[in-house]
């Protein structure tokens, strides 16, 4: 029989599987911890440092990233202490500094008391949080297509020496995955746009929505995933088919 971890959140009981990361326990607990760079599809960022919380082991207070924090039995894990909320304070204010036209910040600076702060460099136009999320989805794929380039407070996510990169695959995934909407992609005429490229658009077999650009079906083919043209199918349409296939 597994045995479970055992530990309290906000005087919360919970229970944790074995390895199990505080930020996933909360979750599941019904207890809301601030994040931007955590994906279920691609844990570990740790970038945002927004979901920090403090650990009390033992008699002994820490301040912990709860999203690559693994639970252990006894924890008692406090996510609105005032020196938390302090330290998600500092955070955002650096990070609305960062990017001050991100909208989806303005809620949380809100909550948590946060007016800009003339010390910090201010790019009026920028969104990035620099939480990663784009280049890790891209590298995972394997294109490799964006990454981080520079330092400080001119750190940025580019393609290789800012020009049209040609290993971009046109897929969109950094793009969708990004909590910002910092990434530009944009479809007009069968085309879809994105890093200083175009690419053509190939469209469902069935009904006729986008599914892919040439560039990421011929990766697809690299990987041993072949689709032929009458099975070029969206994901709604293959499901039909799937399903429409069963004895």
């Amino acid at each position: 029989m597994e045995i479970q971890t055992r530990l309290t959140i906000d005087g919360i009981q919970c229970e944790a599987a074995p390895g199990e990361y505080l930020l996933s326990v909360a979750k599941r607990c019904g207890i809301e911890i601030p994040t931007l760079c955590h994906h279920d599809a691609l844990p570990g960022q740790a970038s945002c440092r927004l979901c920090v919380v403090e650990v009390i082991d033992r008699g002994r207070s820490s301040t912990v990233v709860s999203c690559v924090y693994p639970a252990a039995d006894g924890m008692e894990i406090l996510t609105q202490s005032e020196k938390i909320r302090r330290l998600r304070g500092n955070i955002l204010r650096m990070l609305r500094e960062r990017a001050p036209a991100d909208t989806g910040l303005d809620a949380l600076c809100l909550e948590y008391g946060v007016t800009p702060d003339e010390r910090f460099y201010r790019d009026e136009g920028e969104k990035c949080v620099l939480c990663g999320l784009c280049a890790k989805a891209c590298s995972l794929l394997g294109a490799n297509a964006i990454t981080t380039a520079m330092r400080g407070t001119f750190k940025k996510i580019s393609t290789p020496f800012g020009e049209p990169s040609p290993q971009c695959i046109g897929c969109g995934a950094c793009s969708r995955i990004c909590p910002s909407g910092a990434i530009t992609l944009a479809e007009t005429g069968g085309k879809r746009h994105i890093w200083g490229r175009t690419f053509d658009l190939l469209t469902c077999a069935a009904c006729g929505e986008t599914v892919a650009t040439p560039e990421e079906l011929e990766y697809l083919a690299k990987k041993g995933v072949i689709f032929e043209d009458s099975k070029r199918l969206c994901a709604a349409c293959r499901k039909k088919s799937t399903v429409s296939e069963l004895p």
